[in-house]
């Protein structure tokens, strides 16, 4: 079983290398320091993309071996306690929720890093009769 999880988890490793090599543009910047400057710009464009991917694939990574470990603390308590398989599930929600909720502090922030006003409140007025 653990020989099968290697092998695969070594296969997406693999693949996720190819996917990454075969993204890379051309790799020449440019003559002047107004090209270098405007290619790291666009190289970095895609770095939230890239780190809300690898989130959510150590978040499903580190859920599938907190449920292993809690397989293993069923089969043979004495040898796992089960808070190794807590921490891993925890650690794995954490980094798949990651995106969802960068995206929320973005959009409650605001893209220009200013905080977004909030509308004003108006008084209540009540009536006693």
């Amino acid at each position: 079983m653990m020989k099968k999880l290697k092998y695969k988890m070594m296969v997406m490793g693999a693949a996720t290398f190819t996917g990454l090599l075969g993204g890379v543009e051309n790799a020449y910047a440019g003559n002047t320091f107004v090209d270098i400057i405007q290619n790291v710009e666009d190289s970095i464009r895609t770095v939230p993309g890239l780190i809300s991917g690898v989130s959510y694939m150590m978040g499903i990574l580190l859920a599938m071996l907190g449920i292993l470990k809690i397989k293993d603390h069923v089969e043979n308590p004495s040898q796992t306690p089960l808070q190794q398989g807590a921490i891993r599930l925890a650690a794995g929600g954490a980094l798949f929720a990651l995106p969802i909720v960068s995206e929320a502090m973005l959009g409650t922030i605001g893209e220009d890093g200013t905080a977004v006003e909030a509308p004003a409140v108006n008084a209540l007025e009540m009536q006693v009769q």
